[in-house]
């Protein structure tokens, strides 16, 4: 029977995993359940000394995808169980999802509905990177930011190195389970208003999503995401070029720079899709 380790990531978290280990623990008394407390000024550590469950504390915030690479580390479990400290996720989901990765999985993610995004800004940017991802990937990707997910321990840490230590973790992990061809489920779920305040900075995090976008393409394919862009480029100087031959019977300058920008955008292509094959290389 495969032992189950359940990892919580935690910054000053203290109200919402008071009521939430304690659920947890009823739900899979069998479970190894570890918070790992990224640098809280909370009571986090009291209340998991209460609560029974194992506590990695660190001096200062290292951010969430850290907090993720630390409990992966440390968990005994050949099935690892992913879910936010803040009172979102539903201990009786987790059952729900090791169902699914019995089916035959490597992961299973829990899928948010439009109800359970955390407002209008975020649910647009979600859906962005599901159409993305899922146009990248050639599968369908319902929810490619959530941090609830169940994974075999074995094949997760292989990636442990590429996952940054904000909290892009969930898109980098799902894009590299693609990658690798290690098949990807995804659960609906209903996700609870946080228990608290947000992490978030609308501002620092919009920009970090954005990236994310780029994210997803450099850790997928590359050249499906400089492909089209130097197609643009180059389909732009062709217009000015008819435009400009049209009317003044010339080339120029603007024409010969987009040309030349497509074939630097297409070489930067080439040149990622390369470091993005031997990057998985390393892992097989």
């Amino acid at each position: 029977m495969s032992h189950l380790s359940i990892i919580l990531p935690a910054k000053n978290e203290a109200p919402a995993l008071a009521d939430l280990l304690p659920r947890l623990r009823a739900a899979h008394p069998e479970a190894e359940v570890i918070v790992v407390d990224d640098g809280s000024t909370d009571e986090t550590r009291r209340i998991c000394t209460e609560a029974g469950v194992a506590c990695l504390s660190s001096p200062y915030s290292m951010g969430n995808g850290a907090a993720i690479k630390r409990g992966a580390r440390a968990a005994s479990g050949d099935l690892l169980v992913f879910m936010d400290g803040d009172g979102q996720h539903d201990p009786a989901d987790v059952a729900r999802l090791l169902a699914r990765l019995d089916e035959g999985y490597d992961m299973v993610v829990g899928a948010r509905d439009w109800g359970s995004q955390a407002g209008v800004g975020r649910g647009v940017a979600n859906t962005l990177y599901n159409w993305l991802a899922t146009r990248m990937t050639g599968h369908e990707v319902a929810d490619l930011t959530s941090g609830f997910r169940a994974v075999r321990a074995e094949k997760f840490r292989e990636f442990l190195h590429l996952l940054p230590n904000g909290f892009s973790y969930p898109t980098t992990s799902t894009m590299a389970f693609f990658r690798s061809a290690y098949p990807v489920a995804y659960l609906p779920i209903k996700a609870a208003q946080r228990v608290g305040k947000s992490h978030i900075k609308p501002i620092k995090d919009g920009v970090r999503f954005l990236l994310i976008i780029f994210k997803i393409a450099t850790l997928y394919s590359p050249l499906k995401l400089f492909v089209p862009a130097a197609a643009t480029f180059f389909l732009l100087g062709c217009a000015n070029y008819a435009w400009t031959f049209a009317h003044d019977g010339r080339l120029t300058n603007g024409s010969t720079l987009l040309w030349s920008a497509a074939v630097i955008v297409f070489l930067i292509g080439l040149v990622s899709e390369q470091i993005t094959a031997l990057t998985y290389r390393r892992l097989t």
